[in-house]
Parts: structure tokens; C-alpha cells; sequence
């Protein structure tokens, strides 16, 4: 089964933290959006709150914008 989460993320935050929202969730990063920092580090938090690898996530969408799509492999 294969699940696609919608996730809104902005670096640079003060914390690293997770909300859900209506249509997802939002994702706050300490990491800045250069070189793929904030990505390689969404993807650990996001596989630490679904208590999953790393490897079963990955970005489908929205490799470099804020608004991306993350497939999870379950």
C-alpha cells in the first residue's frame, strides 16, 4: 500500500516541529534550503513521527519548492 502526504515546509525555523493541517501537514525545519539540507532532514523527521525508515520515504513532487508531496511505502 502506498500513501501520498501532502506536506508545506519552511526552513529556517527556530525548531524543528510537525503540525497537521487540513489538507496535510506543515513541517518546520532548522535546516536551510540549500544543497538539499532541509529535504535530507525532512525526510528523517518525517520518518521518526511515522515510525518508519527513511528509505520507505522519498519526494515525489516539489523537490525544490515548499509545497511537495511525500510518498510513503508501507
Amino acid at each position: 500500500m502506498v500513501n501520498v502526504i501532502p506536506v508545506k515546509v519552511t526552513p529556517n525555523a527556530r525548531r524543528n516541529e510537525i503540525k497537521k493541517e487540513e489538507k496535510g501537514l506543515k513541517v518546520y525545519l532548522t535546516a536551510p534550503a540549500i544543497e538539499g539540507k532541509a529535504n535530507k532532514l525532512l525526510i528523517q523527521i518525517l520518518a521518526r513521527h511515522f515510525n518508519c525508515r527513511k528509505s520507505e520515504l522519498r519526494i515525489i513532487k516539489g523537490e525544490k519548492t515548499r509545497n511537495k508531496l511525500i510518498q510513503k511505502l508501507v
